[in-house]
């Protein structure tokens, strides 16, 4: 969980601080205000994939335990933040060059559909761990109710 937590906490400065960026760098360059970049979607990926999806996930964990499946979770954790400073990073340094005037390459595109790539397994990983870890708690509740439907189980919890 202290993962997840120091994880969620780094997003949001490096949201807050890609923002930041995006506002003082196209000012400095005499950007257009409100002409598109990619440098606004940084931010908000930072933001929301990383601070805020991994909120979600630290309180899932906190509900089901879905560290207990380690490979499961350690492979979704290192996919899901390999895959959000991937695109992140790209989004930033297509977003700069936009700003600066210069041409961009397919080859950002293609590195920043891999990301997205990464995080869309990454995804597919948690929901797995995820529905094992409901399936699991599911089973030990039902395996609680039958225990109590057993008189020799109830008189010894009583």
């Amino acid at each position: 969980m202290r993962r997840l937590f120091i994880a969620s906490f780094a997003y949001l400065i490096a949201g807050v601080a890609s923002g930041l960026f995006y506002r003082e760098f196209t000012k400095l360059n005499d950007f257009p205000e409100g002409e598109p970049t990619q440098l606004g979607l940084a931010h908000t990926h930072l933001l929301t994939l990383g601070f805020i999806v991994l909120l979600i996930v630290l309180v899932l964990e906190k509900l089901f335990v879905l560290s207990d499946n380690r490979r499961l979770f350690g492979w979704f954790f290192w996919l899901y933040n390999a895959g959000l400073i991937l695109t992140s990073a790209m989004l930033i340094w297509h977003g700069s060059l936009t700003v600066l005037g210069e041409e961009s390459s397919k080859m950002i595109a293609g590195i920043a559909g891999t990301g997205h790539m990464l995080l869309t397994a990454a995804m597919v990983l948690l929901c797995l761990a995820l529905g094992r870890a409901i399936a699991r708690d599911r089973d030990r509740v039902a395996g609680s109710v039958d225990a109590l439907d057993r008189p020799e189980v109830a008189a010894a919890a009583a």
